[in-house]
């Protein structure tokens, strides 16, 4: 198993907020799932990957240091925000990105635009925001990327076209040289496709690794207010108290059962849900 990117000391300082340092790979072949609760990074880390800002620390593709950006040519990028003129129709959309990528496919382009159904004559400022999210994902698909990058890309879409993008990116993945970084707050996309998780925090990045590991690494404890005693020995990520209970996020590691508790494996939602909630 090899890394397909790789990030050494990965850090971003702003007047009130601080990304990382952080180190933490994505492995080629495999889907990543970039997780954390708005404000916390991801949108950072992932600019930070793109070179669309200034950052400290060293990012690696396939084992050699980014120089320069050629490595783009590579990386199909669907963003919360679409990164195309707004002015531009799909036609001249086609005709700037023939000009930006080298192995730019313009009947692929097409194709996906008809499967869409975005008309050609739009403009780019013409379409809602699930519809810009479905250009952007044609323009990913249209240059034989091999790191396709998503970040937030169902926010906008219904459950129809989710489910359709989740069936396009496993069609992605059946070349095992392909690689995929999605992040998003919808965790259920992640349930069906993910096989890594990387969950970051407050700027920091508080878990890699894969997807059944995440979920063995939690447990939710929920029981009356007189049986918290009982978990107080246990790492305790995050805890809500009512008047009468309290259901608390804790580390997996030395838990002993109790009947008196209710245990449950949590989701990834109730783990973004709690953790920190100290």
């Amino acid at each position: 198993m090899t890394d397909k990117i790789l990030a050494r000391n990965l850090s971003k300082t702003y007047d009130k907020f601080k990304l990382g340092p952080n180190n933490f790979a994505i492995k080629k072949g495999f889907v990543t799932g970039f997780i954390g609760k708005n404000g916390m990074g991801k949108t950072t880390t992932i600019k930070a990957l793109l070179s669309l800002i200034n950052y400290d620390g060293e990012i690696f593709i396939d084992g050699k240091k980014i120089e320069d950006l050629s490595y783009l040519q590579d990386v199909g990028l669907v963003m919360d925000d679409s990164f195309l003129g707004k002015d531009w129709t799909l036609d001249l959309v086609n005709e700037a990105m023939s000009v930006g990528y080298k192995n730019w496919e313009a009947s692929t382009y097409y194709g996906y635009l008809e499967r869409f159904g975005l008309e050609m004559e739009k403009k780019v400022s013409d379409l809602s925001r699930g519809m810009k999210i479905k250009l952007m994902l044609a323009v990913a698909l249209s240059h034989q990327a091999k790191i396709l990058i998503l970040d937030e890309p169902t926010s906008g879409l219904d459950p129809a076209m989710r489910d359709e993008l989740v069936d396009m990116i496993l069609d992605f993945m059946e070349d095992p040289n392909h690689t995929v970084l999605f992040s998003t707050h919808i965790t259920q996309d992640l349930d069906r496709i993910a096989d890594y998780i990387i969950f970051i925090d407050q700027g920091k990045i508080v878990f890699e690794g894969s997807k059944d590991e995440f979920y063995d690494k939690f447990l939710l404890i929920k029981g009356g207010l007189d049986d918290f005693e009982k978990i107080k020995n246990l790492k305790i990520y995050g805890k809500k108290k009512s008047q009468y209970n309290f259901e608390a996020l804790v580390s997996r590691e030395g838990y002993k059962e109790d009947e008196a508790l209710v245990v449950e494996v949590p989701s990834i939602d109730q783990i973004m849900i709690y953790y920190g909630r100290i």
